[in-house]
């Protein structure tokens, strides 16, 4: 430790975070030769590489990897202790609280959230939006969102914890010619080649799990979003992939049936991601603890 200071540890976690060395040092306000030189001082001091080029910058090594873990909650330790910012009151605050959330996701999540918001936090304003998936965890890293939720399996460079599992059902009108009958809720893959699906274009698994099961020549309709979907359903023999716990919302619900179409991938978690550079502060611990309390599925007893 005698070889490693507090500003070695910053670099370091710049360039985890940008996995760039150049866009790492315009962050933090160094010449691209003395973040290198930087750099080299602490891949000496631990003896590592720590990074690796590659085409596009560099990627972390597996010592990094876990170094990276402990650093970014050490700085988030400090960056704490040195704020101003010792408290949240959540009931007079008028803070942002911004989000990354799909179409679907804000189908999910918002309207429960923002019940409790106006319960609990009245003057907090809640911004919404769906980034590239790639580009998630720098924004939070830099403070651009502060919580993503939804299924991210390639968001690996965050804190999370898993919100709850879900899955894929196929949703049909009621009175469907493809429908089973009443009492079975279940089709088989001959049953799936002959309908008339819809895909989203924002639910890239749903698209997947199609071309899985050699079913793309059957898709007929692509909507950018979900809005659409109960209309297009509820009026034509369509039938679409979605999770289940929204496709049970649409309403009236006497129209639709939701149906198991035996998918090989049907599972999913949804799980709640951010920042360990940021997980100390008080309004995004409030936010944390408030989105958890509220959507997390009690544990299953084994």
């Amino acid at each position: 430790m005698k070889d490693i200071d507090l500003n070695l540890l910053r670099l370091f976690d710049a360039v985890y975070r940008t996995r760039n060395i150049s866009r790492a040092a315009e962050q933090l306000g160094m010449s691209q030769p003395a973040t290198s030189q930087a750099l080299t001082r602490l891949r000496l001091a631990l003896g590592d590489h720590l990074f690796e080029r590659t085409a596009g910058g560099v990627r972390p090594t597996q010592r990094a990897e876990r170094l990276a873990r402990s650093v970014q909650a050490g700085l988030a330790l400090l960056e704490a202790g040195v704020s101003d910012e010792d408290s949240f009151e959540a009931s007079t605050s008028t803070a942002e609280l911004r989000l990354h959330l799909t179409d679907i996701g804000e189908a999910r999540f918002l309207p429960a959230l923002m019940a409790e918001m106006r319960r609990v936090a009245p003057g907090i304003r809640v911004r919404a939006a769906t980034w590239p998936r790639d580009d998630i965890a720098q924004a939070l890293d830099n403070g651009l969102i502060h919580f993503a939720i939804g299924f991210l399996p390639e968001v690996d460079q965050t804190a999370r914890i898993d919100l709850l599992t879900d899955r894929y059902v196929l949703l049909m009108r009621s009175g469907h010619p493809l429908a089973p009958p009443a009492g079975r809720r279940s089709l088989g893959l001959e049953q799936l080649r002959r309908l008339d699906l819809v895909s989203v274009q924002s639910h890239a698994q749903t698209l997947r799990i199609l071309h899985s099961l050699k079913l793309e020549d059957r898709i007929r309709l692509v909507t950018s979003t979900f809005l659409a979907l109960p209309a297009i359903v509820r009026t034509t023999d369509m039938a679409v992939l979605m999770p289940k716990a929204i496709a049970e919302t649409f309403e009236p619900a006497e129209q639709f049936r939701v149906i198991d179409a035996r998918l090989p991938a049907g599972d999913f978690t949804v799980a709640l991601h951010w920042s360990r550079r940021h997980e100390h502060t008080p309004m995004l611990r409030w936010g944390r603890d408030a989105i958890v309390r509220l959507f997390k599925a009690p544990s299953k007893r084994r």
